[in-house]
């Protein structure tokens, strides 16, 4: 039997659903050990690893060539369910929590790792029924631990909470500091997070706003609607990659053709750093849009032009 065979009857023994028994989870699972084919699973090991490079691994090791648009699918069906069942972790040192920055990290368990090594061994049936023994002990464990470090905020009246990291405060910074200056008595229609993509999407509210989107549009990070003045606010909150350009403008506008609200772009940072804040992403931002930087809530800059904060 293969290692990828191998890999989908551990993962069926650990107890993974059959959508998280397949090829797919299989090769996931041999690039977070760092098992190659002709290794003997004693050999798996703790590695650090982004979606990418698990696609790397995959393709390098296993022939197994992933389009490069794969790679949320990889996180959705597979990271995820991982994560879930205590089999994989969240790199909770990471900077960046876009929903796909390409810096998010994962690694297997220490209780995953202890019972895959023994894969082929005496001690194969003993360990894997101590892991089931503690499966749901397990999952309360890790959920608690992604539950201690999770940010609350308050989205429309309603206290929900995002993944840990950079790109959540800034969401965060949006929703309670940019919206009740400059956006007052606004609903939130959509913001993302990295453990569930779609955290508020009111479809509803986007069609009778003639706002045309799909599953597969890439809204900004933070919508907002201010409906005294019928104003939308498409706003990309950056702490790596994303402000609103030229490219990404016209991305939306296409959205926008049977919409007859005002709107307004709005790039959004943490801070004026050179690294990853304003300084940075200046070159890029299209004119006629906004720029708020958190630590400065009060102002606002606007790309051009003879007014402040309005629709283009």
């Amino acid at each position: 039997m293969g290692k990828l065979e191998e890999a989908k009857k551990i993962l069926k023994e650990l107890g993974m659903p059959k959508k998280q028994y397949n090829d797919k989870s299989a090769y996931v699972l041999l690039s977070l050990v760092a098992i190659k084919e002709d290794d003997s699973w004693d050999k798996a090991s703790i590695n650090f690893l982004r979606i990418v490079d698990m696609m790397s691994f995959m393709a390098k090791y296993y022939d197994k060539v992933y389009k490069p648009n794969s790679r949320e699918t990889i996180r959705k069906d597979t990271i995820h369910q991982f994560c879930d069942g205590a089999i994989a972790l969240q790199n909770d040192d990471n900077d960046e929590r876009a929903t796909n920055s390409p810096k998010y990290s994962y690694r297997i368990t220490d209780e995953a790792l202890e019972v895959i090594k023994s894969y082929g061994k005496e001690e194969w049936k003993f360990k894997l029924n101590n892991w089931i023994k503690n499966h749901e002990t397990l999952m309360d464990q890790y959920s608690q631990m992604r539950e201690t470090v999770m940010i609350p905020v308050k989205v429309n009246g309603q206290d929900l909470k995002f993944s840990p990291g950079k790109h959540n405060q800034l969401q965060k910074l949006i929703i309670e500091e940019f919206a009740p200056r400059f956006a007052p008595g606004a609903e939130v229609l959509y913001v993302g997070d990295t453990t569930k993509k779609d955290l508020v999407k009111n479809r509803e509210r986007f069609y009778k706003l003639g706002v045309y989107i799909t599953d597969h549009d890439k809204l900004p990070d933070v919508v907002l609607y201010r409906e005294d003045k019928n104003w939308l606010y498409f706003i990309e909150a950056v702490t790596s990659v994303g402000p609103v350009s030229v490219k990404r403008l016209n991305e939306i506008q296409e959205m926008l053709e049977n919409c007859s609200c005002g709107v307004i772009y709005v790039t959004a940072f943490l801070d004026m750093s050179a690294k990853n804040g304003f300084k940075k992403y200046i070159d890029e931002i299209a004119w006629e849009t906004e720029i708020w930087v958190a630590d400065k809530p009060d102002h606002m800059i606007h790309l051009n032009g003879d007014r402040f904060i309005g629709p283009r």
